[in-house]
């Protein structure tokens, strides 16, 4: 078996044939000049964009109507691999014949959808997505140009998945509405993490402020303090608690209704340890300070906070000083 053979087998095989074509053959690679743009009767904008994780990088050339701010026309030069040759050609091709603000609507999801062969069959491998992000923000440069407005003012919200342009309050969302607890079920719901998987975790193709992960573990954490919330109030049975959940629950009885009487007398107390003992949940506490020695320790003190977590808390708590 050939070298050739084998890289068909494996390399090309992610590749559509529309993007191994334009990889060889753009339509649109060239630029247009201020006198060309000029015979048009349109403005000549040039915008540059770069990639840092790759070194990419491709110019924009748009000929502009300033009356209809229609793009007549739109050409580039690509300075980068056959990717990113494909996907600004499919970008240039996707800004003809589109108003300004029009063109800045088109996604990286559209002009990698473009270079699809079939609509289910991504174009490119996940590693080459950013080929198609960077056909986006060269957009953005341009109309950023046009417009005379900074390119920041066309990103309205936090993207976190720049493949699949999925915003940080979309993944909230979407996360919290469908009770979310894995990487791959907020893959399967918004399709961020699909592609070159920088946004799963640290480590990836490129460093990112906000992960995936970030987000499942401030959403676990989330979800913890609403429980311990409504346990708080007596919503939930003290049985079916986590551990963190019954330590906080016991610590905000003894702060409401102890710990302040025990504080005017020079003492304190310590909540060590909480273990199931058949039907009773034993209760394992340290006194500090004055509550150390002091006789009622073992007799009123200790029947006061037995009560008043009985009361507050479940009535089968134990406590036990040790």
């Amino acid at each position: 078996m050939g070298i050739d053979s084998l890289i068909g087998g494996t390399i090309w095989d992610e590749y559509s044939q529309k993007v191994t074509e334009l990889m060889n053959n753009p339509k649109n690679m060239g630029e247009i000049t201020t006198k060309q743009a000029e015979a048009m009767g349109a403005k000549l904008i040039v915008a540059d964009f770069g990639a840092e994780s790759c070194g990419d990088a491709v110019r924009l050339y748009w000929a502009v109507d300033t009356k209809s701010d229609m793009i007549i026309d739109a050409k580039f030069k690509s300075f980068g691999c056959g990717t990113a040759i494909a996907s600004s050609d499919t970008m240039a091709e996707l800004c003809k014949g589109k108003t300004v603000d029009e063109a800045v609507k088109i996604t990286n999801i559209d002009v990698e959808k473009a270079m699809r062969d079939t609509p289910d069959v991504p174009a490119v491998p996940p590693q080459k997505m950013h080929c198609s992000v960077m056909a986006y923000d060269v957009i953005k440069k341009a109309a950023a140009q046009y417009k005379g407005v900074d390119i920041e003012s066309f990103e309205e919200e936090t993207i976190v998945c720049e493949c699949a342009r999925v915003t940080l309050s979309t993944l909230r969302e979407v996360i919290r509405l469908n009770d979310l607890t894995t990487v791959e079920q907020i893959t399967d719901y918004t399709k961020a993490g699909a592609f070159c998987k920088s946004c799963i975790r640290p480590g990836g193709h490129e460093e990112k402020d906000i992960y995936l992960v970030d987000l499942l573990a401030e959403y676990e954490k989330e979800k913890m303090a609403q429980t311990a919330d409504a346990a708080s109030e007596g919503n939930i049975d003290f049985a079916q608690m986590t551990i963190v959940q019954r330590l906080k629950l016991v610590e905000k009885a003894i702060d409401e209704n102890i710990r302040q009487m025990l504080i005017m007398d020079g003492g304190n107390v310590e909540i060590l340890d909480i273990k199931e003992n058949g039907a009773y949940f034993d209760i394992y506490i340290r006194y500090l300070g004055a509550c150390s020695g002091c006789a009622s320790s073992s007799t009123g003190t200790l029947f006061a906070i037995e009560s008043i977590l009985r009361e507050k808390v479940d009535q089968n708590i134990r406590v036990i000083p040790l």
